[in-house]
């Protein structure tokens, strides 16, 4: 069995991340959406929040493609996160050319701790390349229209959070 995961804070759940989620679906038999714990930063929503708005997208995404959706909070090194799931592919999204410099810099440094833990890069769709979360949030906070760049449900979770 094929196990991949996909790693990032999800604060919130970008259409970008859907759209690679959909994509690495074709890739693997089980793909793990690994929701960060980042004590360095301060995400909007809670941790709890965010796994549940996760699994909720992810819950759809898999009836539609058939195949097998877990969704798993960790607070480890990335490399380490990838074994305790079983991970043998770690699927990273690029949306340009300054992801990547940051993305090859970790795949070096995951490599050197675990060389048997390939890391797999998918170009965000051309329609979902200037999407990042933290751009998202600050859209909603002064109170611009997100509904573009993020599945209802989270348009509406950031409304509620921005009054």
């Amino acid at each position: 069995m094929r196990i991949g995961l996909y790693p990032g804070t999800f604060d919130p759940i970008t259409l970008g991340h859907v759209d690679i989620i959909q994509r690495a679906m074709a890739l693997v038999d089980r793909l793990v959406i690994g929701v960060a714990i980042n004590r360095d930063k301060t995400p909007l929503f809670d941790l709890e929040d965010r796994v549940a708005m996760v699994r909720h997208q992810c819950d759809a995404i898999a009836a539609c493609a058939g195949g097998e959706i877990l969704v798993h909070p960790f607070e480890n090194l990335l490399i380490d996160a990838a074994r305790d799931v079983g991970a043998t592919v770690i699927v990273r999204g690029l949306r340009a050319v300054a992801d990547f410099e940051y993305e090859f810099q970790m795949v070096g440094m995951n490599r050197a701790l675990d060389a048997s833990i390939e890391t797999v890069f998918l170009m965000a769709d051309a329609r979902r390349q200037a999407i990042a979360s933290k751009l998202v949030k600050e859209i909603a906070r002064l109170g611009g229209d997100v509904s573009r760049f993020v599945p209802p449900e989270i348009a509406h979770a950031l409304r509620e959070r921005f009054g």
